[in-house]
């Protein structure tokens, strides 16, 4: 399928579970590859109470276009349980299906899950042919923003850029964010590359002063990146007349020269 001049295919891959297979929507250049590659992952479902929220496939097609025009193929996995996925959706909600659990015990819980999930999607990057293997980034938005964040630090020389669109795995309504949040995020330090992290001043589940303080005990945990905050909520992600030079600035940084 063809969106404007976005090319969108959708298949599945294994997980780790035998009878789980991930939903996988990619969108790619209208030219040969290898192709530089993003990996960019969703968030939550709000509160998680509604689950016909769980079966939508998200893809959101702001990202594709940026990434595609760059020249850079994006896979958009949806983690087990979220669209298409097979499996349970099983990122932190709470045993009496009340929504996700401020339980910090279970929220880390859940975002290890998606771990395992992020690392399926690495195993079948690691196998294309046209991907190019020495240029790879991770990127997300919320809950997928703090895993991109976590999962390069945590998974050293897989990706050369992490980008964090307004994240956070737990709300402020939650107490729990207050620790869980930073410790998440600190798990990105070891990454050893420059991330970039994109917020709302105005974002109505993470407060501008909690995000910064995420990015400062990341920093002194040895973390190296940009924290831009701009006049936005939690939709930032779909303006991208606030943050587009940032990111050009940083796909500029990152990029290998003379890549194919």
């Amino acid at each position: 399928m063809v969106v404007g001049l976005v090319k969108i295919e959708t298949f599945f891959i294994p997980s780790c579970e035998a009878d789980a297979q991930l939903e996988i929507v990619a969108a790619k250049p209208d030219h040969d590859g290898p192709y530089p590659t993003v990996v960019f992952n969703h968030g939550s479902t709000g509160r998680g109470q509604n689950k016909s929220f769980y079966t939508r496939t998200i893809s959101p097609q702001v990202v594709a276009n940026y990434f595609v025009e760059r020249g850079w193929m994006t896979l958009f996995p949806q983690r087990r349980g979220r669209g298409k996925s097979g499996g349970n959706y099983g990122e932190g909600l709470a045993f009496d299906g009340s929504g996700y659990s401020c339980d910090a015990a279970i929220a880390i819980a859940g975002f290890e899950r998606a771990v395992e999930d992020i690392d399926a999607v690495v195993r079948h990057l690691r196998a294309r042919s046209d991907v190019h293997q020495d240029q790879l980034a991770i990127g997300g938005v919320s809950r997928g923003g703090i895993l991109s964040i976590a999962y390069a630090g945590m998974r050293p020389h897989v990706f050369r850029g992490a980008i964090n669109f307004n994240g956070g795995w737990l709300g402020q309504v939650c107490p729990a964010h207050e620790s869980v949040n930073p410790a998440l995020f600190e798990r990105g330090a070891p990454s050893g590359i420059s991330t970039l992290w994109l917020h709302g001043s105005h974002d109505q589940y993470y407060r501008i002063a909690h995000c910064r303080g995420n990015f400062e005990k990341f920093l002194s945990a040895g973390g190296q990146g940009k924290f831009v905050a701009a006049r936005m909520g939690h939709a930032l992600m779909f303006k991208p007349a606030l943050w587009k030079n940032h990111l050009d600035g940083y796909m500029d940084a990152i990029a290998v020269p003379h890549s194919s």
